[in-house]
């Protein structure tokens, strides 16, 4: 009872943990001196996301499908024994 009292208390402290940090700073401003490349790219440099998110996407659903036959195919022996 005390370890599913626990393990349910740590879930929600790591569900509810994002909402008490902040990761977000202040703009630094401009840099004393006038110097830097006032056109240049913001900061992260503009790198594209899309075609990394699709594919995390696509290997998650892979390994997510490999872990659902798994269990079919040990479900369906076990079945027939």
């Amino acid at each position: 009872m005390k370890k599913k009292i626990f393990s349910t208390m740590m879930i929600a402290a790591l569900l509810m943990f994002p909402l008490f940090i902040t990761a977000q700073t202040k703009d630094p401003g401009d840099p004393p001196g006038g110097g830097g490349d006032p056109g240049g790219d913001p900061i992260g440099g503009g790198a594209p996301i899309g075609s990394g998110l699709v594919i995390l996407l696509t290997m998650g659903a892979a390994y997510g499908g490999k872990k659902l036959y798994t269990l079919y195919t040990e479900d369906k022996e076990s079945l027939e024994e």
